[in-house]
């Protein structure tokens, strides 16, 4: 009879471990599962993240008395500082300004033209653009990498505390897998603090 009662004791501790270990497994699964990034929560952390560094180097173009400019391309951004003579430089005063790139299947769309606000006066006065917004190419040499210009921004961000009016798409597509497109969408009219949209499943 005594063993009886030790077997069901051992019997039910097994059963009370089995249970303990299947609600840690569920717990885990759950938790894991409300943890996780989906790619439009990371891409709205990457829109968030340009939105503020946009700001903080706008600020810092005012309080220095710096003219700086944003170069965008497929899935990078970066900002540049006009020097002494005139020239673009990489922006490296703090690291935060320097190269950001973005993770994979994510891309950037830049947008210059035929914005809601736009008006007729353009702060594209400067010889380094023409009127389509593009690089002059005048003086520029080809060569060896290293002899290559630094590419000039395409959005200027000025010590008045002034910008370039621009809208910058930060966009998911995916290539594989059931998962939708989603879109944010930056609106910088001329004046900081930049907008950020809600997610956009369309442009």
């Amino acid at each position: 009879m005594q063993s009886f009662h030790r077997q069901a004791r051992g019997f039910t501790l097994l059963e009370v471990m089995l249970v303990l270990l299947l609600m840690g497994l569920i717990v885990g699964t759950v938790s894991l599962t409300a943890f996780s990034s989906s790619q439009q929560d990371k891409l709205e952390e990457q829109a968030r993240r340009f939105q503020v560094v946009f700001d903080m180097a706008s600020d810092f173009a005012v309080l220095n008395q710096l003219e700086l400019g944003l170069r965008i391309d497929e899935n990078q951004y970066q900002f540049l500082v006009l020097d002494d003579e005139q020239k673009w430089q990489y922006f490296t005063a703090d690291k935060i300004f320097t190269a950001h790139e973005l993770p994979e299947d994510f891309s950037l769309e830049l947008q210059l033209e035929d914005l809601p606000w736009q008006e007729e006066d353009s702060l594209f006065s400067d010889e380094l653009f023409d009127e389509g917004l593009s690089v002059s190419e005048e003086g520029v040499e080809i060569g060896n990498e290293e002899d290559k210009p630094i590419p000039p921004p395409q959005v200027l961000v000025l010590s008045s505390g002034e910008f370039t009016p621009f809208q910058l798409w930060f966009k998911f597509e995916p290539r594989l897998g059931d998962e939708e497109p989603v879109f944010f969408r930056i609106d910088g009219e001329d004046m900081p603090p930049l907008a950020l949209s809600e997610a956009l499943d369309s442009q």
